[in-house]
């Protein structure tokens, strides 16, 4: 480990996490916080910046951040970049919001795709990508980002030339949080029954996605007439919104290994949908892949 260089932020909705790095990358320090972009106003980004390096920063100026810190809602609006998109570019869209003392940040933009029909947007999922180039040089094919929007991508040639979002963990949490569901949900929802109700819920989805709205009364039937409990119905629900999201998707799997950006849980559910439909998947880690992003990023900024 050597001496600070430079600090890395990845601001998200919820949380924001910074690493300190040194010339080579590796770790001099790692900080999170809760002040997300959903929890924060705009004058409170300096603050909040200024509390994660504490006193650690010292000599230091370069800030590099993605995420939602570059959302209109956010510190400063990053303008999006349009598909088709070189991700070797992506530094060149970054804005600098006023410097925080010595420290001077810069914010990479999203990545929009701006096509009558097929309207979508990303935020931090860009900087993940560009870390899977750096991670895996040379990957052309489809990436998935499971999540609680999940983003499926197409690379060709080091872009994005098109992606879709899935608003799949969302669903799941607003169906069994707001809706008739919740009844079905109410109680432990990890139990021995879990991973049964899961590769129930993954096979129902991918043998008939168009049904999802159906499917998806069955977690709430079964509760009141197989006795299925919080558990099962939980996995249900899960693993139907997953494997309803790739069956509908299945002109984007090509016979490639597919990169799955996301938590290693997550990922383990995807990989095994898949593998249902034979294709072969590996799962990285995001903060992996955002980590390597932004230092790729930072690359394009000083060469």
């Amino acid at each position: 480990m050597g001496t600070l260089d430079w600090i890395a932020v990845d601001w998200g909705t919820s949380n924001v996490r910074a690493w300190g790095l040194d010339a080579a990358g590796a770790i001099v320090f790692a900080t999170s916080s809760d002040q997300g972009m959903g929890k924060i106003t705009r004058e409170a980004y300096p603050d909040v910046l200024s509390g994660l390096v504490g006193g650690r920063s010292a000599g230091v100026e370069d800030v590099l951040i993605c995420g939602m810190a570059g959302a209109r809602q956010g510190w400063i609006e990053a303008p999006y970049l349009h598909t088709p998109t070189a991700l070797s570019h992506l530094a060149l869209g970054a804005v600098a919001p006023a410097p925080v003392g010595d420290l001077r940040p810069r914010i990479l933009p999203g990545v929009c795709q701006a096509v009558d029909g097929r309207e979508d947007v990303m935020r931090g999922e860009e900087t993940q990508l560009l870390g899977l180039l750096a991670l895996r040089p040379g990957f052309e094919g489809t990436v998935i980002m499971p999540g609680t929007h999940s983003k499926w991508v197409r690379i060709e040639a080091g872009r994005i030339v098109a992606f879709a979002t899935a608003m799949t963990g969302e669903l799941y949490d607003v169906l069994g949080t707001h809706s008739v569901l919740r009844h079905s949900l109410g109680g432990e929802r990890n139990g021995p029954a879990t991973e049964d109700g899961v590769a129930a819920g993954v096979s129902a989805g991918l043998e008939r996605p168009a049904e999802v709205t159906s499917l998806l009364f069955r977690t709430r039937a079964a509760a009141l007439l197989s006795g299925r409990g919080p558990d099962w119905c939980s996995g249900y629900l899960s693993g139907l919104l997953v494997g309803a999201e790739i069956g509908g998707q299945r002109e984007w799997l090509g016979t490639g290994t597919v990169p799955l950006i996301g938590s290693a849980r997550l990922g383990r559910v995807y990989a095994d949908a898949l593998a249902r439909i034979g294709v072969a998947s590996e799962i990285i880690d995001a903060t992996d892949a955002t980590l390597a992003g932004l230092k790729a990023a930072r690359l394009q900024g000083t060469t």
